[in-house]
């Protein structure tokens, strides 16, 4: 049986040398990530009120990468869950080894018939323990070990999933518990640290919402991405690291169906600089746009606007001058 414990007990207090959202801030940048003031704030809250975070924002703007650089700041587990359309109980919460407890009952029947006596009624008590128990990230969560930090669970684009399972995700993290009908209910001893994000390709239930606390992940500005961009990208020179970024922001002004992430705008500063370029101009972004940008209706949108004052713009953003 699973043990039964009392829920747990809210406590304002932060992390080991967290003090506020500075704190939180300065952690995630030494771990690689460059949070703004309010999204280091709710972290900061989500932290001490043991609340879920809901991480809003357009694909590519770093929602994900929150709970992974939470994780390691921690030094904790990331358990992750990545939401689509139909995804059930066995998915997310647990299911039961089917292989191993078939092998199990032949072994109990080959025994028995080697002795001569009928298979034991407690075999199949021994078929729904804890041995052929399969925990998937929400049950491995709510579940985990007391000696260590709580888990980081991250709950990936809910919006793709069904609202039954939005429903039933609310349901868990109301008091942090799982019943598993054959075991029993799992209490969490302390939350686990929750991130769940959506790319709103539909509205997340209002009673999702409200159980968690809530920012809306804005793309960069341009100081801040050519920041990122210094970080996670050493091997990108500076000049071409602010140019690459200016050319990002004028491409997510044409109002594209799919405008970059920062993701994106880190790859193409690494596909220029493994070219070798040092600076852009109209034949390095036409043979490299596809790292930037994925669709071919928004290529187009791109090329229709111009390539060569696309290039041009972006040097004068930076402010660097044009090489030659």
């Amino acid at each position: 049986m699973a043990d039964r414990v009392a829920g747990p007990t809210t406590r304002i207090e932060g992390p080991d040398g967290i003090e506020g959202p500075d704190d939180v801030r300065a952690a995630l940048r030494l771990h690689g990530y460059l949070a703004d003031q309010g999204l280091a704030t709710v972290v900061y809250l989500a932290l001490v009120l043991h609340r879920p975070l809901l991480l809003e924002g357009e694909a590519g703007v770093g929602k994900t990468e929150v709970a992974k650089v939470l994780a390691r700041w921690r030094a904790s587990d990331l358990l992750r869950i990545q939401c689509y359309e139909g995804i059930d109980v066995s998915q997310a919460v647990y299911e039961w080894d089917y292989a191993r407890q078939l092998l199990h009952l032949r072994a109990a029947e080959a025994r028995a018939e080697g002795s001569g006596r009928p298979v034991p009624e407690t075999v199949e008590d021994e078929l729904y323990s804890e041995r052929f128990l399969v925990r998937r990230p929400l049950l491995a969560a709510i579940a985990s070990p007391k000696d260590r930090p709580s888990p980081v669970l991250l709950v990936d684009e809910v919006d793709r999933a069904d609202d039954e399972f939005e429903a039933f995700l609310l349901e868990v993290l109301s008091d942090y518990s799982v019943t598993v009908p054959e075991l029993g209910t799992f209490h969490a001893v302390v939350p686990p640290v929750v991130v769940i994000t959506s790319n709103r390709t539909r509205d997340v239930a209002d009673a999702l919402k409200r159980r968690c606390l809530y920012h809306w992940v804005e793309h960069p500005d341009f100081e801040r991405e050519v920041e990122i961009v210094t970080v996670q990208a050493p091997e990108v020179l500076p000049v071409l690291a602010r140019q690459v970024a200016a050319a990002v922001e004028r491409i997510r002004a044409l109002g594209l169906y799919k405008p970059p992430g920062v993701a994106e705008t880190i790859d193409w500063a690494q596909a220029l600089a493994a070219l070798g370029v040092r600076t852009l101009d109209e034949a390095s972004v036409a043979a490299t746009l596809g790292a930037a940008v994925k669709y071919r209706e928004d290529a187009e949108r791109v090329r229709e606007a111009g390539i060569a004052a696309l290039a041009r713009a972006a040097v004068e953003r930076a402010g660097v001058e044009r090489a030659g």
